[in-house]
C-alpha cells in the first residue's frame, strides 16, 4: 500500500502526534477508543476462552515438567517471579529527575522456563494445542489420561510426521523451535536479518532448520507462511494473526493476579494497577493486557512501548488503519537494537482488541534501553535484554502526561509493573556486551 500524501496530510491534520512520531521523536499517546471491561462485547476470545487455555496448560504439565528441568521444581508451570525493584526506582527518580508515585516491581519474563522469554507463553502453547489436536484425532492421547506420555518415542515417532513453520525475529522462533523439536515435530523457522546469531546457533543446536532471510519481519513471516502452507501436513504459527498465540500470552494475566494476592498487592479504583509492556508486532501485550482487562477489570492500566525508529502498533492504532500500513509508509526504517521489536507492521488480529483495551503508548529511543539496562543490572543485579527494558521509563511517562488527572486515578496508592520480556538464554558475552554499553552511556 502506498500513502497518497493527502491521505498523509489527513492523518497528521486528525493526529498532530504523527510529526514528531515521523521525526523519530520519544512521544506518548493516549488511547481515545479504551473502553471500559462492560463495554467489551464484541471482542473474539472470552475469558472463558482464557480459561479453557489455562486447563490446556495443566494439562501438559507432566510432560514439560519431564521435559525440561527447569520447570520440574514447580510441577511443569511456565511461569516467573513478580519482584519489587526498590532500588531501580530510586535510580530511576534519581536519573531522570522525577518521583514514581506508588511501587515499582518487576514481572521477571526474562526467567521464564524453556524459552527465557515472555514468547514461551505464545509461542509454547500454540504448539502445545496443535499438538494435542492431531494426538487427540489420531486416538492416541484423551484428556483423562496422563500428558507424561507425550515424552515417549511413541509420541515423537507421531508427530515427526508434521511440519511446524513459524516467521520470527528471534524470541518467538527460540520458543517455537525449542518446543517443536522436542515434541518430535519437524520444524523451521524463518529469520528476518535484525535476528541475533546466537538464536540462529541455539535453534539448530535445538533441531530446528533456520532459514535466514535479508528483509524484515513482515517478509519472514511471508515467506514462512507461503513455504510451510505448501508442505502437506504442516502448520503455520501466525505472529500476524494468531488467536492460540494470544490465548496462550492471556493466562499469564490468572498468574499475576494470584502473585499478587500472594504479596498482598491490592487492585481496585483506589489502588490501581499500571503495566508497561514492550511491544513488537502486539501480539504478547496485546494478550496479556485482554487478560488482565478480562481478571482485574478497570482497575488496570496497560501501556505498550516501541522504540521511535519501529513504532507499527503505534502508527496502527493511532491511523485506525492497523494492519492496512507499516511504518515504513511513513518514511520511518524500522531498524533498531531492541531485539524482538523491529517490527514495521502490526498483528491484524490483536490490533483489533488491544484498539480497546490499551490505555495508551509511549516510544523510546535505542540509548535509553542500554542505559536503562545497566541501570537495572546496577541497582537490583537483574540482567535482561535491551528490549526488556523498555517499559521502566513507563511510570515517569505516564505520570508526566494527564492520564492520571482526566481519568481521575490516584497515583499515589498505584501499583506499577514492568513487564521485562526476555534475557535468560543470552549468552553471557553478549550480556557483557550490552552492560558496557550501558555503562558508557551512564558515565561509568
Amino acid at each position: 500500500m502506498s500513502i497518497e500524501l493527502q491521505q498523509l496530510n489527513d492523518w497528521i491534520s486528525c493526529n498532530p502526534l504523527l510529526k514528531p512520531i515521523m521525526n523519530l521523536e520519544s512521544v506518548v499517546w493516549l488511547n481515545p477508543k479504551l473502553q471500559k471491561l462492560a463495554d467489551m462485547t464484541d471482542l473474539p476470545v472470552n475469558l472463558a476462552d482464557m480459561e479453557k487455555a489455562e486447563q490446556l496448560w495443566q494439562r501438559f504439565a507432566p510432560f514439560l515438567a519431564a521435559q525440561f528441568q527447569d520447570t520440574a521444581k514447580v510441577n511443569g508451570i511456565v511461569e516467573s517471579p513478580l519482584r519489587e525493584v526498590a532500588r531501580m526506582k530510586e535510580q530511576l527518580n534519581k536519573q531522570f529527575e522525577g518521583e514514581i508515585e506508588g511501587r515499582l516491581y518487576l514481572k521477571c519474563d526474562n526467567e521464564l522456563p524453556i524459552a527465557g522469554s515472555i514468547k514461551a507463553r505464545g509461542g509454547v502453547y500454540e504448539v502445545l494445542h496443535h499438538a494435542e489436536k492431531l494426538a487427540e484425532k489420531a486416538g492416541i492421547i484423551s484428556s483423562q489420561q496422563s500428558y507424561e506420555q507425550f515424552s515417549s518415542q511413541k509420541f515423537k515417532q507421531f508427530f515427526s510426521q508434521y511440519s511446524i513453520g513459524v516467521g520470527s525475529t528471534g524470541n518467538l522462533g527460540l520458543s517455537i523451535g525449542i518446543i517443536s523439536a522436542k515434541l518430535g515435530f519437524q520444524v523451521s523457522v524463518y529469520m528476518s536479518s535484525d535476528a541475533k546469531a546466537w538464536k540462529k546457533e541455539l535453534l539448530r543446536e535445538k533441531g530446528a532448520t533456520v532459514v535466514e532471510f535479508k528483509g524484515g519481519f513482515s517478509e519472514a513471516i511471508s515467506a514462512g507462511r507461503s513455504e510451510t502452507l505448501a508442505k502437506p501436513g504442516a502448520y503455520f504459527v501466525d505472529d500476524e494473526k494468531s488467536k492460540h498465540l494470544f490465548l496462550g500470552y492471556s493466562v499469564a494475566a490468572f498468574r499475576l493476579k494470584q502473585q499478587l494476592t500472594d504479596q498482598n498487592i491490592q487492585v481496585d479504583a483506589k489502588h490501581p494497577l499500571f503495566v508497561y509492556l514492550p511491544c513488537g508486532v502486539g501480539g504478547a501485550p496485546g494478550g496479556i493486557a485482554f487478560g488482565l482487562k478480562q481478571v482485574l477489570g478497570d482497575a488496570v492500566h496497560c501501556f505498550f512501548v516501541e522504540p521511535t525508529h519501529s513504532p507499527a502498533v503505534l502508527i496502527g492504532l493511532m491511523t485506525g488503519e492497523k494492519e492496512k500500513v507499516c511504518v515504513q509508509d511513513f518514511g520511518i526504517n524500522n531498524v533498531t537494537e531492541g531485539d524482538g521489536l523491529a517490527v514495521g507492521r502490526p498483528s491484524s488480529f490483536a490490533s483489533s482488541i488491544s484498539e480497546k483495551t490499551v490505555s495508551g503508548m509511549y516510544t523510546i529511543e535505542d540509548q535509553e534501553l542500554f542505559f536503562l539496562l545497566a541501570l537495572l543490572a546496577n541497582s537490583e543485579e537483574i540482567f535482561v535484554e535491551p528490549s526488556a527494558t523498555a517499559g521502566l521509563l513507563g511510570p515517569l511517562k505516564v505520570q508526566a502526561s494527564d492520564y492520571a488527572q482526566a481519568n481521575k486515578i490516584p497515583m499515589n496508592t498505584a501499583t506499577h509493573i514492568v513487564w521485562a520480556t526476555g534475557g535468560a538464554l543470552v549468552p553471557k558475552e553478549e550480556m557483557d556486551a550490552f552492560y558496557q554499553r550501558g555503562n558508557k552511556n551512564l558515565g561509568v
